[in-house]
């Protein structure tokens, strides 16, 4: 079996070969991380990205060509780049505006503690689903509901669970969202057909992560006085720092409807920024040499209140830069794997050995999950693996929708599940879980944001019983040969 790719001048490494990076940094990060009690991946994801480098030297590429590849993947990343830093600034600006102090007094005072972790979930589902980022829901909501989680004294890694679950489901089905569409585009299908595709894996998994979330407030938190007095106090020392009203809202609400109106999230993310700096000036007394500092440095109060200081100092561009070297740096041995014909050949040789459809659709979903765990790159396990498995779909004549889902939630769905990954980088920065200064019990967010691994399981059930798998339809034949689209052909073909 072969894979038409002309993208590798040099000699495509053996499976034993292109292992060996591979294996070796993950060795290296589980050293760094478990033995050596230090969560900061970024040299041994760069001693990976120079091991891969000498791999494909052997195998008589150019530097030069490899530079290209590790570049291009993190060009192709830079949009979310700039998401992060515009998140950065939007916090910053967001907290000095009075907009997240809002959300989270009201949050503290119209939800019921119990509820909470159901509604934090869904709330930030239909955020994402609005904006079509799961990034900007993290950023922005998902930071409030941290705020509001703390003041009924729930663990942080509970409430990170539950914002995770939800904002990337919402990104997941957004017609919005970049990842969404390019499933479909990397797997020739259209971006409506694949959502609704999903449905079988997304309402199931969605509804279990909502009962799981019911079960757990209302066995988790106690009703006591205790409590109540701590929330009283956070309420008041929001009150007498800032001003509280549902007109501090409007930033939010401006970048939703730019959001919804189609509008690009870079622009509607820095029109956040600007609505929130005019906000912090008219109503809260910010200075505009304070706006730019806190949009560069993050905001920084102090209170009579620990919990208050702990929740609102934050944000910023700089606040993330840990988390932006950790993610190019990842995109760069993503590029490097992806250039020197390493992921090719560990999932060529995957490809050999598979002749079923469960066989196949397990293996999309699981090497999806394999790119997010080693490549780092969220648009690098999705582009990768339905490039690569399209042909062996279309050879046994099932619907490539199947792929399409099945990479969308090896992808999508867990990059925020992989600390080291773009995704789960963002969300430990973004979340405040403070991964790097040793606090690895925040890290049980990855267990506890149910949907997001329910889904992929689901998927992997319904492969091995043959639900929910359509045959390629007439229309999807026609348009295959239409298209001169690549057919791996199968003599002897087990569904």
């Amino acid at each position: 079996m072969a894979v038409n790719t002309d993208k590798n001048e040099g000699q495509k490494p053996s499976l034993m070969l292109a292992l060996v990076p591979v294996i070796l940094t993950l060795v290296l990060l589980g050293i760094q991380i478990f033995y050596f009690g230090d969560f900061t991946p970024h040299i041994p994801l760069a001693i990976g990205l120079a091991l891969t480098a000498l791999v494909g030297i052997k195998q008589g590429l150019k530097w030069k060509q490899i530079e290209q590849g590790i570049f291009h993947v993190i060009h192709v990343s830079m949009p979310s780049v700039s998401v992060l830093i515009l998140v950065g600034m939007l916090v910053g600006v967001w907290i000095a505006s009075g907009t997240v102090p809002t959300l989270i007094y009201y949050g503290l005072t119209l939800l019921s503690p119990q509820i909470f972790l159901a509604a934090a979930m869904l709330l930030c589902a239909v955020v994402s689903l609005s904006l079509g980022t799961s990034w900007g829901t993290v950023g922005t909501v998902g930071l409030a509901l941290m705020g509001i989680g703390a003041g009924f004294e729930i663990p942080m890694y509970w409430t990170a669970g539950a914002v995770v679950s939800g904002a990337f489901f919402g990104d997941k089905v957004s017609p919005l969202s970049d990842t969404t569409n390019l499933a479909p585009a990397v797997t020739g299908t259209d971006v409506f057909s694949h959502i609704k595709n999903m449905m079988p894996t997304t309402v199931p998994a969605m509804l279990a992560a909502l009962v799981i979330y019911l079960i757990a407030g209302f066995t988790l938190i106690d009703n006591d006085n205790g409590s109540f007095e701590r929330i009283t106090a956070i309420t008041s020392s929001l009150q007498n720092n800032f001003e509280i009203s549902a007109w501090l809202l409007a930033p939010a609400l401006v970048v939703i409807v730019l959001a919804m109106r189609r509008m690009p999230p870079i622009p509607s993310l820095f029109a956040g920024v600007v609505a929130g700096s005019i906000v912090a000036v008219f109503t809260q007394g910010a200075g505009i040499h304070d706006i730019i500092t806190y949009a560069n440095s993050g905001y920084s109060i102090t209170t009579s209140s620990d919990a208050i200081n702990s929740l609102l100092n934050r944000g910023g561009i700089q606040s993330m830069m840990w988390t932006i070297s950790l993610i190019l740096i990842a995109l760069g041995f993503g590029g490097a794997l992806e250039r020197t014909g390493c992921l090719e050949a560990i999932i060529t040789s995957i490809m050999t050995k598979v002749s079923t459809f469960k066989g196949v659709q397990t293996s999309a979903t699981l090497t999806s999950v394999a790119t997010n765990l080693v490549a780092g790159d969220p648009y690098l396990s999705i582009a990768l693996p339905g490039r690569m498995y399209a042909p062996v779909y279309r050879g046994m004549k099932y619907s490539t929708l199947n792929l399409s889902r099945a990479i969308e939630e090896g992808g999508t769905l867990v990059s925020p599940l992989v600390p080291w990954n773009a995704g789960g980088a963002f969300v430990i920065g973004a979340l405040g879980l403070s991964i790097g200064d040793g606090n690895f019990e925040n890290l049980l967010y990855i267990p506890l944001a149910f949907a997001c691994w329910i889904s992929p399981v689901l998927g992997l059930v319904y492969a091995q019983m043959g639900f929910f798998s359509p045959k390629a339809s007439a229309e999807e034949l026609a348009r295959w040969e239409k298209n001169d689209e690549l057919v791996m052909e199968y003599n002897t073909v087990k569904s």
